[in-house]
């Protein structure tokens, strides 16, 4: 470690073996394989992008925004960004770039909180598991798409049900009677004229046409559907009824969907294809995979405000409701979706950064990548709630009915809506090849941070061995996420999704955010940004990561715990034992913390003093990879030392000196 003593003669001494231990490391790392880098320009924001903006920019913020308030959500959406968000992802980019480490091993700066790392790591392996099973969804969708016909804008499927209805607009927009079919009706279903009159009067206020349904028996069913309250759209039947085939509850997995299965087989292989090479191969990758959904997005957007009703959507959408402001969910909603959305505690953002030269000006990009990523959210709003407008004009229903979130958005309402464009087929291609890009997109950033961080733990034997590493990664992850694909695998799916990426995260991030403040040293942490940046950053970041960010992610947690109520799917609750597991799944992520501090502070030698202050001082491998760099940076550290050092030496010396070295903290 580089320490330092108050006497001249052992500080030579001391500063004699840290120059002979740093030429070691330098020498060692020479013989190591050259760890890779982006080549182009462009690589690490375009990867950041695509790795931050997931399927929650689509099928969760614009739910939020319509929920909270509508513009008025935006509020308090852009001050957790600035408050919050972008500082953490400022320190993250920070220390990756200025070590070249991912996640674990950057933990040199700080051994006793190696933990983190570990959690952030165990965090996305775990998320990487179920989230390829809904890119294997998209996959399937994307191929059923090409069809003349979409198969879930009809109801003469072989899964379908006497109760999947098509066309319900155009039936209860008709004004016209026909007699015939009521009675048909009447006798049919209540054996009486005059329930079935105030039945039609009073619950839908309107009456059938019998030339509207060509007196076909798909029709009678529609119409006996419509009365009943039983009535399922042709696309939730076909996501529940085909795609899933859901079981009743997690107690009854089923069988493997064996269409899901192929489509989890791609899902992986294309992770992998993009991968086993390194960033050089992803770098390239991005360069189409980032802007493509962008381009979908704003295709989407011109055909969407062109559909009648599309306005209502986007003023349902945005028109501000004040009032809300004063509920503590609505911010509470806002700082949870910034935390998720912009990628912290993931690993993700260290890993991608530990790519990046050490004179690139991660400031801009800390400032360009969060604003990009919240910009991104609003603007899919209006891609969706311009079809969603269009959707309730359709149906001559409110825009609040057709909204939904999560799933029931990209799976349901939105195909629904797409069936009912002319061509329908081309813009059902373009939407789930959007959804397709997307998801891989951050796929590939928590897959390679689960890659990167096993490689930089073991670079003597596993940096030359990446193929063979990407390959074993993607089968472990593949294998596991075969639950996920079962017939019942959408219980475990969301048990997964509901409790391993939620309080975990914020308390990891905290940990983080003061082990780096307040015991690697905030003053530390400006002079090593400053020899990145050439200049020293501004004082408020100081302020942000010491005081403000910290206290504001405790916030977050708490908020987290309290409205976390037990796991559910389509409003079933599950099972105490389903319940116990995912608190487990959630909890897990978070042990290696205390573990990992408490297991080297009883295997260190020294009093517990001792032990504390070797394990908050930074290693002395801890620094820049390349030489030049690390000679600056060595450069910066003696010069610290040395002024540190005549401050000792105007000082009256105590005659109890206990010989133990003081860290270097505060540099």
């Amino acid at each position: 470690m580089v320490q330092f003593d108050s006497k001249m003669t052992k500080g030579e001494t001391d500063s004699s073996k840290s120059r002979s231990s740093d030429d070691s490391i330098v020498m060692e790392k020479k013989q190591l394989k050259e760890r890779d880098g982006w080549k182009g320009r462009l690589d690490f924001i375009m990867t950041c992008v695509g790795y931050a903006v997931g399927l929650g920019n689509i099928w969760r913020f614009p739910y939020l925004c319509y929920k909270s308030g509508g513009g008025a959500f935006f509020i308090p959406y852009l001050l957790f960004l600035l408050l919050c968000g972008v500082p953490l992802f400022f320190m993250e980019a920070s220390y990756g770039q200025f070590s070249s480490l991912s996640p674990i091993s950057v933990w040199r700066m700080c051994p006793l909180f190696k933990g983190v790392g570990v959690g952030m790591v165990m965090v996305s392996a775990i998320v990487c598991i179920y989230y390829n099973v809904i890119v294997a969804w998209t996959l399937y969708f994307l191929f059923m798409s090409f069809r003349a016909v979409l198969p879930w804008s009809t109801c003469d499927n072989e899964w379908n049900t006497e109760n999947c209805v098509v066309g319900v607009e155009d039936t209860l927009n008709n004004p016209t009677t026909n007699s015939s079919l009521l009675a048909s009706l009447n006798s049919t279903m209540y054996n009486s004229s005059m329930v079935n009159s105030i039945l039609l009067n009073d619950t839908l206020g309107q009456s059938f046409n019998l030339s509207a349904f060509n007196g076909s028996l798909a029709a009678l069913t529609n119409a006996t559907a419509i009365i009943t309250g039983k009535k399922i759209s042709a696309s939730e039947e076909f996501w529940t009824r085909h795609v899933l085939e859901i079981t009743e509850g997690i107690n009854d997995p089923g069988t493997i969907r064996w269409q899901l299965l192929i489509g989890l087989m791609l899902a992986w292989v294309f992770v992998f294809l993009c991968l086993f090479k390194g960033v050089n191969v992803l770098g390239k990758v991005m360069h189409f995979a980032a802007p493509f959904p962008y381009l979908v997005l704003l295709v989407l957007l011109i055909r969407g405000v062109t559909l009648p009703g599309a306005i209502n959507g986007i003023k349902f959408y945005i028109v501000p409701k004040w009032e809300k402001l004063a509920d503590y969910q609505v911010w509470g909603d806002a700082a949870l979706q910034i935390f998720y959305s912009v990628g912290m505690a993931w690993g993700g953002i260290i890993t991608m950064a530990s790519y990046n030269k050490f004179s690139n000006n991660v400031y801009r990009d800390a400032m360009l990548v969060p604003i990009i990523n919240c910009a991104t959210s609003i603007f899919a709003g209006f891609v969706i709630f311009a079809i969603l407008g269009f959707m309730a004009h359709s149906a001559n229903a409110p825009v609040d009915k057709v909204v939904s979130q999560g799933p029931g958005l990209t799976f349901v309402a939105y195909p629904e809506a797409v069936s009912k464009l002319p061509i329908s087929p081309m813009w059902a291609v373009l939407f789930f090849l959007m959804l397709f890009t997307i998801g891989l997109d951050s796929q590939f950033g928590m897959v390679e941070t689960f890659i990167s961080a096993v490689m930089d733990e073991f670079p003597h034997q596993l940096r030359t061995k990446r193929t063979l590493i990407s390959f074993l990664v993607c089968l472990l992850e593949f294998v596991l996420g075969l639950p996920c694909i079962t017939q019942g695998g959408i219980y475990v799916l969301q048990i997964m999704d509901w409790y391993c990426a939620s309080f975990s995260l914020m308390l990891i991030s905290l940990t983080e955010c003061l082990a780096i403040a307040w015991i690697y040293g905030i003053d530390r942490f400006y002079k090593d940004l400053e020899l990145m940046l050439g200049k020293r950053p501004h004082a408020i970041w100081g302020i942000m990561w010491r005081f403000i960010t910290p206290s504001i992610i405790l916030g977050i947690w708490l908020f987290s715990v309290i409205t976390l109520g037990p796991v559910t799917y389509d409003k079933k609750s599950y099972p105490t034992w389903a319940v116990v597991f995912g608190w487990c799944l959630g909890i897990a992520s978070m042990l290696p913390i205390p573990i990992l501090a408490l297991r080297s502070l009883l295997t260190e030698e020294g009093t517990l003093s001792q032990r504390w202050k070797k394990l908050t001082t930074p290693l002395e491998s801890w620094g820049p990879s390349q030489p030049d760099d690390r000679e600056r940076y060595l450069a910066s550290l003696n010069k610290s030392r040395e002024l540190v050092e005549i401050s000792y030496s105007k000082r009256p010396q105590s005659n109890d000196d206990s010989g133990v070295a003081t860290p270097f903290l505060s540099t």
